[in-house]
């Protein structure tokens, strides 16, 4: 266990306490604190509470590690600067076109990190996490062959942003970094294998096992967007055809919303597009509160696709627990409802019958948080855990 994961869990913490935890005596304990504290990344809190015996010095993260959270949507920009503990201590967001390229979306990164360094929220970045649309290999940080991010391609994101930052840097795909958020913070922060679903203007699933992010081999494992779902659906953004995220996704609600629209079939959207010229996911969300036929409908279908996927994997992986997130998300429970009906009725029951489909606690901040999570674990990497001498 790590010195500083022990701090930035449970707070300052005495000598006494981090030898009890790490199982260190206290020769072994001393030289590796006064690493930490000449890199300037814990410094000592006065005297703990006595446990009797000799009073023992407090221990605690220094007050000036800040952590750059950069969470990229297909639509969104998200960036939040966190202490050691990773409390906020800024954010700011944007509206993104990640399909725009590398070149724009990093400009647009470094004009909100000016804000927040005008703000004085941040001198320098200790370490930084980031989260992309798109399949990452993570041990390169680079994102690979993404469907909804051309010119993405092999880009070297993280040699690019620790460059520009002058701090260690971690890239993965925003729903593990969502996923490692929700562990750590949301609702799964007391469960260890878990599935955090998310469905936006793409699908993805992150999988936590053993309180630990399951990425594969490759770093592609939970890319159910591109499972096949239909042999004659729509094209998807791959490629290929009949794929989970062309039947349900937040692009794909659109564009049948929009059809739904200019055929009249749906009143209601057809109205949200004469006033606005377009028609979005949410559109349908609030139609399908106000009961319009046609929006239940593609909640419906689209919740039972989903459904569908999610048994497979329920099955395969019996997880303790199913959080959906992302920007359909909002959808709510007329979701979660459609979901947990082909889950309950295609699964077996002992893998359901004890098994919670929940929305996500920390909603849009479910990324910022795993991307600091990410950076702090970045950090830590830095400085192996220490143990005793075999």
């Amino acid at each position: 266990m790590h010195v500083l994961k022990l701090l930035r869990d449970n707070g300052p913490l005495s000598q006494v306490e981090l030898g009890d935890r790490l199982a260190l005596p206290r020769a072994r304990l001393l030289p590796e604190l006064e690493d930490l504290r000449a890199s300037g990344l814990v410094q000592d809190g006065g005297r703990a509470p006595s446990r009797g015996g000799r009073p023992s010095t407090l221990i605690g993260l220094a007050p000036d590690i800040r952590y750059g959270a950069v969470h990229v949507g297909a639509t969104s920009l998200d960036i939040e600067i966190t202490d050691g503990y990773l409390e906020p201590v800024a954010r700011i967001s944007d509206e993104v076109d990640v399909k725009a390229g590398p070149s724009v979306v990093l400009s647009q990164i470094g004009l909100l990190f000016g804000k927040l360094r005008s703000g004085q929220s941040f001198d320098r970045l200790s370490a930084m996490g980031v989260g992309v649309p798109g399949p990452v290999s993570v041990g390169e940080g680079i994102p690979v062959s993404p469907p909804n991010m051309p010119g993405w391609d092999r880009f070297p994101l993280r040699a690019t942003l620790g460059m520009e930052y002058g701090c260690p840097t971690t890239v993965d795909t925003d729903v593990n970094v969502m996923c490692a958020g929700e562990g750590h913070r949301g609702i799964a922060r007391d469960v260890k294998d878990f599935l955090f679903v998310k469905v936006g203007t793409g699908v993805g699933c992150g999988i936590r096992l053993d309180g630990r992010t399951y990425r594969g081999v490759k770093g592609c494992a939970g890319d159910i967007g591109h499972i096949q779902v239909s042999s004659r659906g729509p094209e998807c953004a791959c490629g290929k055809t009949g794929c989970l995220e062309a039947a349900f996704s937040g692009a794909a609600l659109a564009r049948d919303a929009e059809a739904a629209a200019e055929s009249g079939a749906s009143p209601f959207l057809a109205a949200r597009l004469a006033a606005s010229g377009t028609v979005t996911a949410k559109d349908v969300g609030r139609g399908a509160i106000q009961r319009d036929p046609v929006c239940l409908r593609l909640v419906r279908e689209g919740g039972a696709r989903l459904g569908e996927v999610l048994a497979t994997i329920v099955s395969f992986i019996n997880p303790a627990m199913i959080v959906v997130g992302g920007g359909l998300a909002g959808l709510g429970n007329q979701l979660l409802a459609e979901i947990r009906v082909v889950i309950y009725q295609r699964s077996l029951p002992l893998a359901t019958g004890d098994l919670p489909i929940v929305l996500s606690e920390l909603g849009p901040r479910a990324g910022v948080t795993g991307a600091a999570l990410l950076a702090s674990e970045q950090l830590s990497w830095q400085f192996p855990p220490v143990s005793q001498p075999r």
